[in-house]
């Protein structure tokens, strides 16, 4: 029977070393994910947030093998990833897609719009080339761009335009899954909602699994089904959407909400100031990482890590006091 989840992450860890230690010295590496265990079903979006340097990237890159994990496993669709070569990753990589916060960075400046979405589908054999112009000025005009846009360079367009280039680049190879990440914090608060419901869209009208990365938690509870935390390289908690946001079990979960402005109809939340600065992910605190900020903490989280745990019913927490 086929399984439900298009992606099933365990243990999945990624290093970077740091610097020269010389001979002898010890090598020092940054721990940018150290231990992620998720699932992601089947035409799910699954948000993940946390403070800048916490690992997410690093997460969506890692499951697409841009980089490379240190260990752990990523099964895709039933199959291994990590155990295949790279040869073959890029034959499964048209099944999976990436948004870059950056549209402009992520666009090769030398060449037109259509001339580079024209050459990735013709390099994954997605039509016949005699198809091919037709092709990507239907994908132009479905991402809210015109067949006029096929000519233009990436430096005639606008911001919104740039990022719905880099999305039609995306869908360019028919994928399953697009992991967006930070798909719309560069973008003016007007062009994001634009954007976000041009994503939403797209996800029905071609069945899409989205992990949508963002460190704006508004736009994570618009568009996401099940949310995850992430703190210095760990996920601490991750829930559906509405059992997450109305009922956080984890302390940074609670601190990170607090700072959303609450509308009329929201309950005001008591606003947590966090002390201190995140930790350095070369030297992470031991026991529960996230002991030197929480208010909550005690010997036991000084001295044991927290087991990532189901709580409740589909919400999962990784603190001793949940």
């Amino acid at each position: 029977m086929p399984s439900a989840n298009l992606l099933d992450v365990k243990d999945l860890k990624k290093y970077f070393p740091v610097g020269d230690q010389g001979f002898f010295g010890e090598k020092q590496v940054v721990k940018a994910l150290d231990g992620i265990t998720f699932t992601l079903k089947k035409g799910e979006t699954l948000g993940i947030v946390g403070e800048s340097g916490c690992g997410k990237s690093t997460m969506g890159r890692a499951i697409l093998r841009l980089h490379e994990p240190s260990s752990g496993t990523i099964f895709y669709d039933g199959k291994d990833i990590t155990k295949i070569s790279r040869r073959q990753m890029r034959d499964n990589r048209k099944d999976m897609q990436i948004i870059f916060q950056d549209p402009y960075g992520s666009l090769n400046p030398r060449i037109t719009v259509g001339a580079m979405l024209s050459e990735i589908v013709e390099t994954h054999k997605i039509v016949p080339r005699k198809e091919l112009y037709d092709y990507v000025c239907n994908l132009l005009v479905e991402v809210g761009l015109s067949e006029q846009h096929y000519h233009r360079f990436p430096h005639e367009f606008s911001g919104g335009q740039r990022q719905r280039v880099s999305i039609a680049r995306a869908l360019c190879t028919n994928p399953k899954l697009i992991v967006c990440d930070e798909a719309v914090s560069a973008l003016d608060v007007s062009v994001q909602s634009q954007i976000l419901n041009l994503l939403q869209r797209l996800k029905k009208e071609h069945q899409l699994t989205y992990l949508f990365i963002s460190h704006d938690l508004s736009v994570v509870k618009h568009v996401s089904d099940r949310v995850a935390v992430m703190y210095l390289g760990k996920m601490v908690e991750l829930a559906d959407k509405k059992d997450l946001y109305e009922n956080p079990l984890h302390p940074y979960t609670k601190a990170l909400l607090s700072a959303i402005p609450s509308t009329k109809e929201e309950k005001i939340r008591e606003r947590i100031i966090l002390k201190g600065d995140v930790p350095s992910p070369i030297n992470v605190p031991s026991g529960c990482r996230f002991h030197t900020r929480c208010p909550l903490a005690t010997d036991r989280c000084r001295a044991e890590e927290p087991a990532f745990r189901e709580v409740s019913e589909n919400h999962f927490a990784a603190c001793h006091y949940a």
